[in-house]
C-alpha cells in the first residue's frame, strides 16, 4: 500500500478528551487538554501542554497544581464548550452544569461526574514554542466507585471514556485484550472426571 510523506506535526491519537481543573473551591476553572499522557511509573508522572496565552496558563503556573478529570462520552459536548470558550468570559463549570468538590491533596477541585481524577503537583514548566508543558507528580487519584468491583478492581471500560483524534472525538470500544495477554500462556482444560460407574 502507498503512502504520503507529511512534515511533522502533532499527528499522535488518539488522546484523552481530559477536563483539567485549576484554580481552588473558590474559584476554579476548567480548561480541554488533549496534550496530555503519562511519563513515568515511579514516581507517577504526567504532564499536560498549555497555550501561554490561555486563562489557565498562569493560573497553573502560579499555583503549581491541576487535576486531570477524564470525561465520558455522555459529556462530549460540555468537553468541546470548555476547550472553545474562555474562563475568563464565564464560569464554565456552571454553564455546563459541572459539580466540583475537593480533592485529596491539592488545593484544585474535581469535577464530581468524571469518572477518574488524577491530582497533579507540578515539579517542572518547560517553554516548548506554541505550548508550555507543566510536568508533574500524580499525588493521588479520585475514583467513582461506580466502577470498582468487589475485588477493588477498577473497569475503565464501564466508564464509556472519551477520546480526541485528530479534530474530533470517539467514544473507546470494545475490549480487545489486557496487557500481557499476547504471551501468557493458555490454561490447559483438564477433562472433566465422570467417576466410577
Amino acid at each position: 500500500m502507498a503512502k504520503q510523506f507529511w512534515k511533522g506535526s502533532a499527528l499522535l491519537a488518539p488522546v484523552p478528551a481530559a477536563l483539567v481543573t485549576c484554580g481552588n473551591m473558590e474559584k476554579c476553572n476548567v480548561l480541554t487538554i488533549g496534550w496530555t499522557g503519562i511519563v513515568c511509573t515511579r514516581p507517577p508522572m504526567t504532564y499536560i501542554s498549555v497555550r501561554p496565552e490561555r486563562y489557565s496558563h498562569d493560573i497553573i503556573k502560579d499555583s503549581g497544581e491541576f487535576v486531570i478529570n477524564l470525561t465520558t462520552s455522555a459529556m462530549v459536548r460540555e468537553t468541546d464548550f470548555c476547550g472553545v470558550k474562555s474562563g475568563r468570559d464565564m464560569d464554565k463549570l456552571e454553564k455546563c452544569g459541572f459539580h466540583i468538590e475537593p480533592a485529596a491533596n491539592v488545593s484544585v477541585p474535581i469535577i464530581t461526574e468524571c469518572p477518574v481524577s488524577l491530582e497533579c503537583r507540578v515539579s517542572e514548566v518547560k517553554p516548548l514554542g506554541s505550548h508550555t508543558m507543566f510536568l508533574a507528580e500524580i499525588v493521588g487519584v479520585d475514583v467513582d466507585e461506580r466502577y470498582i468491583d468487589s475485588k477493588g478492581k477498577l473497569n475503565l471500560q464501564q466508564c464509556g471514556l472519551a477520546a480526541y483524534a485528530h479534530g474530533e472525538y470517539f467514544a473507546l470500544g470494545r475490549k480487545l485484550g489486557d496487557f500481557g495477554f499476547s504471551v501468557r500462556k493458555k490454561k490447559k482444560h483438564r477433562p472433566a472426571d465422570k467417576g466410577v460407574r
